[in-house]
């Protein structure tokens, strides 16, 4: 007997369904299914691993390939040969707001967004800063954080905070998490360059090497008195590579950028 499919997580239907070559009549289509869609958008759009994007999908790491590949041939032959695409179809399931942040959307369904805590929408003047967070202090390495916790800011005070859960999240889609999240700023420990690159290209300002209570921080950048470290590189990953499997210190996160 055949195994069944297992129905793909999805985050929502795309806002274009189809794309047709300027110039071209009604000729072949290529049909991308929706799954396949969300494969391209979440590791070529997002910048997701296909780890990442097997866990936000709800599916193994062989399928994602497998959708990954067939996309982007479908794509290509579009492009190349002038066919028409169209999106629909697959075996797909939407998110009901339980995935790695949803993408940002607002994909819970209206009976349960009630009764779940969102991210507030950000209005067009108020300063969303985020600070890397575990029990109420900074957490000290940004690409193994669990949780941010989001300032909204208005006429230089706090009008509002929450701390939201990264499900797991790793340092390549954590830049993405902070972009959807609307964040401005990020106040953090140690962090890698890579992820400052990112950051940048995504236009949120760091403030790295910064220890101690995350809502002091945040008052003291107020205040314009946040003492934080310029050119803050992590040294976790060169600790990890250089210690093998043995346990070469009592603090982990010992990367603060000094």
């Amino acid at each position: 007997m055949a195994r069944p499919v297992r129905c793909r997580r999805i985050c929502t239907e795309p806002a274009y369904d189809s794309f047709v070559p300027e110039g071209v009549g009604a000729g072949e289509q290529v049909v991308l299914t929706l799954d396949e869609y969300e494969a391209v958008r979440l590791i070529d759009l997002e910048k997701y691993t296909h780890a990442q994007c097997a866990e936000q999908m709800d599916i193994s790491r062989t399928t994602v390939t497998e959708l990954y590949e067939a996309a982007r041939y479908k794509i290509a032959d579009c492009i190349v040969n002038g066919k028409a695409l169209g999106i629909s179809g697959g075996h797909y399931r939407f998110c009901d707001g339980s995935a790695a942040f949803c993408c940002g959307r607002s994909c819970r369904r209206a009976e349960d967004a009630a009764e779940e805590p969102q991210v507030k929408k950000k209005g067009e003047k108020v300063m969303r800063i985020a600070v890397t967070y575990e029990n109420g202090q900074i957490f000290q390495h940004f690409g193994h954080t669990e949780e941010f916790k989001l300032y909204d800011i208005e006429d230089g005070k706090v009008i509002g905070s929450q701390v939201v859960n990264t499900n797991g999240q790793g340092h390549g889609a954590l830049a993405g998490f902070l972009t959807e999240a609307k964040v401005d700023a990020l106040i953090c420990g140690g962090i890698g360059g890579g992820a400052q690159t990112a950051l940048a290209q995504m236009g949120i300002r760091l403030y790295g090497g910064v220890s101690g209570s995350a809502d002091d921080a945040v008052a003291a950048y107020l205040d314009g008195k946040l003492n934080f470290n310029p050119d803050v590189r992590c040294s976790h990953h060169e600790h990890e590579h250089s210690c093998g499997e043995h346990h070469c210190g009592e603090n982990k996160h010992g990367c603060a950028g000094n």
